[in-house]
This record gives structure tokens, C-alpha cells and sequence, in this order.
């Protein structure tokens, strides 16, 4: 390391003295986008790629053999997604009893799951439209996987209310439809602001999804006819997956022909679409916690809910998408050069600054229950949640506390923030503390009611723990679709953000790749 500090060098190379005037210039302590010089714009695609090479690396992710981990990790996941779905048509046939759901704890790991997954469908939303709005630039390396992440999220997200009902024959009596009772569901029901809100954010979330979506097929259309051209001039036959390929993408992208007035209609109905979304991360896990706020239960009816819950869904959805692809950025070939150390370290002071906004709800609820006066609230966060001495739960709480609180305060320094193992395993450690808070929210707050005769414990049956297991199969099973044939980074937005894509550039080889490109 040198000894020149990083401000010195700026002001000498600024003055045009020293070191500095001779282009020296401090070592970067990562990848190459760590550079804390204010003077130069760090790098957030590495190794000078031009645009035909992101191209190609991109589509070559969909286009080519996945490696070897792929297979035995696709098994793995869908052998888990079975079981969930065997689960679940247990449950159908046999009832609910096969939970281990009392007359007391009527929602347990049902509803746990429920908002678990919702959670995780926030991020996506929050990189795409919020940092989109706010002209982030970074959030190309991680917007597309986190959108697709998003879907799959909320499709298990709404898997267990439809499941948890008992008769799921009977689930379309939630929507408002009239029927031969004439009875309509309550307007004024938060489950039923439910259905709303989370139906209109996943119809918003996959439009968002796919509208990026069409460049990227159109580029894997276009190119998989060109490969078919080639084999009939060859007197070839044309590979069958790129005969499938040019037809499902030629239908996906929609008559995308790359020219100025689609560049034009597509910007303009994404920053819409940006503009719709932005309110839904708002509001949609609001409403989630409006399940709880508005009841009378101990434990649950407190106004810092909504706010809490948005903190906590960025807090545990940023963790999840560092958990996907730190792993991925190992695996698949040039994925360091889209996924900068920067863009890592700017996602672990999210979790940071989201991680303290959580541990703030968390003092709060304790303060409120005490300011308030209210016996009964102060007992269920001291005698059913923190108290070990007491509380039958304090396990679950302590480890929500360690997990969510404590573990990100590693981010305080910067060598760990930027350490991609230790970031991972502390997106590990929250995903898992958020599954526990849910956990510690809805099951400590019912399993002791106002008399001591209706106590009981919940304990999970083999049904429920299969459940979730295969929940987290149908997730993983779907983002591994995704990324084995279709393209993880949004092209257009990669290339925007290199340096030849700035009219100021005059580098004649970056100018020959303006050129160069192939779609």
C-alpha cells in the first residue's frame, strides 16, 4: 500500500505537483471499483468491455451449456419443490389439522411464510423503480435478477393464504364477486385489502419485469436466427434450441425491431411503470401489517407497524439478492465484471442503514408498550419474547435480535463490506433473523391469550416445516429457470453505463465499438 494519503493525492494532482502530476495514482484496494478518488468516476463494469462483449457475455449466459453445479442444483431444488407440492395436496385432502395449528395459535407458520416471502418481493421493486427514479446508475447489475426475484417471491408469497383458508374451493369467495348467499366479502377487512394489494403488485411487478425484458429477447431472437441463416447456408440443419429460441422470443419480444421510435415508447412506459411501482413498495407491506395493526391483540395493535414492515421487507428482500448472486457471481464466467465489489458494498450499506431502521422498531415496540401503561403489551414483549426467564419463545426472539441487529454492524468497516464471503453469510444471517421475526411477531402475540387457561405452545408438525421447505424449492427452482435461459442483466442499461456510451468519450477504440456491436 502507499503512503501517499488519498486526499494529498487529489490536491497535488489537482495543483499539478508531485506524484500525482506524473499519473500516479493510489492502489485500489479490490477489483478496480473501490476508487475513492473524486476526480474519476469509478468503474461499474470492469475490464473495458465494449458493447459487443457484453453482448455476448450476456447472452452467452442463456445461450450456452450452464456449468456443472446447474443440474445437481436444479435436482436439488426441484426434488424440494415436489415435496412442497405433495405437501400441499395433503393438506387439501386432509385438512388443516395436519398443521400444528391450536384453538389458540390459529396462524402460525402459514401466515409466517406469507409475509416472509412477501418481504422478499420488495427488493426487486425497490432497485428497479425507486433507484431507477432516482437515476442510480448501479442498480444495473442487480435490477433484472432482483425483478425476477421479485415474481417468484410473491408466487410463494400467495401460495399459503390460498392454502391456509381449509377449503380452498372456496377461495374465490375472498374476491368481491356476488354469489347466491348475496354475501360480499368486507371492504373493510384487511385480508381483503390483501388481495388487492398484493394481485396489483404482482401484475405491476411483472409488467415492470417483462417490459425490460423485450430488448434483451429481441437481441436472443435476432440472434438465433442469424445462427439459423448460417447452418442454411452450410446446408445445415439449424440447432433445434436455436429454432426455439427465434420463435419464442421472436413471440416475447413483440415486433421489437430496435429503432428509435421503440427506444422512444419503451423508455417512456418504463419510467411509468417506475412511477407506479415506487408507491406499491410502500404500500403493499403496509398493508400486510395492517393484518395485525388493526386488531386489539397485545402484541400486535401498534401504529409503527406499516413504517416497521417497509423497513423490514427492503431490509430482508436486499438480503436475498445478495444471497443469489453473490454465489452466482463465483459460478457463471465475467459475472465479476457486471457485479463490482462497489455494487456489494453499496447493497451491504442498505442493509446497514435498513438494519438499524428495524433495530429501531424493535426499541420502540418496548418503549410504547411501557409508555403506554398497558399491562397486557408490556407482558407479551417481556414475558412471551425477551425475557429467558420466562418467555417460552425467547430462543426465536434473541436469535431475530442477533441476526437482524447485530450481524450487519460488521458493515461499519469497510473491509468487511466489501468482503463478498462476509457479506454473504451476513445476508444469510438476516434472511433467516427475518424469518424469525415474522415468527416472533404473529405466534408469541397469540399463543398466551388474556387467560391462562387458553396457554398453549405451537409446535410445527413435519407438514408444516415440508411446506416452507418446499416453498423455498419453487423459488429456487424458478430463478434457476431464469437464469439458464434468460438473460441476467438488462443489456441496454449495462452498456449505457459504459464509457464509450458518453458523447464526451474520444477513445478511438471505444469509438470503434459503437460499430462493432451485434445483437
Amino acid at each position: 500500500m502507499s503512503s501517499i494519503h488519498p486526499d494529498q493525492y487529489v490536491s497535488d494532482r489537482l495543483a499539478g505537483r508531485g506524484a500525482a502530476a506524473a499519473g500516479y495514482a493510489p492502489p485500489d484496494p479490490g477489483d478496480g471499483s473501490l476508487i475513492e478518488d473524486p476526480a474519476v468516476r469509478a468503474p461499474l463494469v470492469l475490464n473495458n468491455r465494449s458493447f459487443g462483449e457484453v453482448t455476448e457475455i450476456i447472452c452467452g449466459y442463456a445461450e450456452k451449456a450452464p456449468g456443472k453445479w446447474w443440474m445437481p442444483l436444479f435436482a436439488i431444488a426441484g426434488l424440494a419443490a415436489a415435496t412442497g407440492t405433495l405437501m400441499i395436496a395433503y393438506l387439501i385432502i386432509t385438512g388443516v389439522g395436519v398443521w400444528g395449528l391450536t384453538n389458540q395459535v390459529d396462524w402460525a407458520w402459514d401466515i409466517t411464510n406469507f409475509v416472509f416471502w412477501i418481504g422478499i418481493g420488495h427488493a426487486g421493486t425497490l432497485i428497479s423503480a425507486i433507484l431507477c427514479l432516482f437515476k442510480q446508475k448501479w442498480r444495473t447489475a442487480v435490477n433484472r435478477s432482483a425483478e425476477a426475484m421479485t415474481i417468484f417471491a410473491v408466487i410463494c408469497a400467495g401460495m399459503f393464504p390460498a392454502i391456509h383458508v381449509g377449503r380452498i374451493w372456496f377461495i374465490w369467495m375472498v374476491f368481491p364477486l356476488p354469489n347466491s348467499n348475496s354475501i360480499w366479502p368486507n371492504f373493510r377487512s384487511p385480508l381483503l385489502w390483501d388481495v388487492f394489494a398484493v394481485s396489483t403488485y404482482f401484475t405491476v411487478s411483472l409488467l415492470f419485469w417483462f417490459m425490460g425484458l423485450i430488448p434483451d429477447m429481441a437481441s436472443l431472437r435476432d440472434r438465433a436466427h442469424k445462427r439459423m441463416l448460417a447452418s442454411k447456408r452450410r446446408a445445415e440443419k439449424p440447432r433445434l434450441g436455436d429454432v426455439i429460441r427465434a420463435y419464442v422470443f421472436g413471440m416475447l419480444s413483440m415486433g421489437w425491431r430496435f429503432s428509435s421510435r421503440h427506444w422512444h415508447r419503451y423508455e417512456v412506459a418504463y419510467l411509468i411503470l417506475a412511477g407506479l411501482s415506487t408507491p406499491l413498495v410502500l404500500s403493499v407491506h403496509s398493508i400486510v401489517s395492517f393484518d395485525f395493526a388493526t386488531s386489539v391483540l397485545p402484541g400486535w395493535h401498534t401504529t409503527i407497524f406499516p413504517p416497521y414492515f417497509v423497513a423490514g421487507a427492503i431490509f430482508g428482500g436486499f438480503a436475498m439478492v445478495l444471497l443469489l448472486l453473490i454465489p452466482a457471481r463465483e459460478v457463471f464466467p465475467n459475472f465479476r465484471d457486471f457485479l463490482t465489489l462497489r455494487h456489494i458494498e453499496n447493497m451491504a450499506k442498505i442493509l446497514l442503514v435498513t438494519g438499524m431502521m428495524v433495530g429501531f422498531a424493535y426499541s420502540m415496540e418496548f418503549f410504547i408498550a411501557w409508555y403506554s401503561g398497558n399491562e397486557y403489551e408490556l407482558s407479551v414483549f417481556l414475558n412471551n419474547r425477551a425475557n429467558p426467564a420466562k418467555a417460552p419463545y425467547w430462543w426465536a426472539y434473541w436469535t431475530m435480535i442477533s441476526c437482524n441487529v447485530i450481524s450487519p454492524q460488521v458493515f461499519w468497516f469497510r473491509k468487511l463490506r466489501t468482503n463478498p464471503l462476509v457479506v454473504w453469510i451476513v445476508a444469510l444471517a438476516v434472511t433467516i433473523g427475518m424469518w424469525f421475526e415474522r415468527f416472533v411477531i404473529i405466534v408469541t402475540s397469540l399463543h398466551r391469550a388474556f387467560l391462562p387457561a387458553e396457554w398453549h405452545m405451537f409446535h410445527p408438525t413435519p407438514v408444516d416445516v415440508l411446506t416452507f421447505v418446499g416453498s423455498c424449492g419453487i423459488f429456487l427452482t424458478l430463478f434457476l429457470l431464469f437464469v439458464r435461459f434468460l438473460p441476467v442483466f438488462a443489456m441496454a442499461e449495462i452498456k449505457a453505463v459504459l464509457p464509450q456510451a458518453h458523447r464526451h468519450d474520444h477513445d478511438d477504440d471505444h469509438h470503434d465499438d459503437h460499430h462493432g456491436e451485434a445483437h
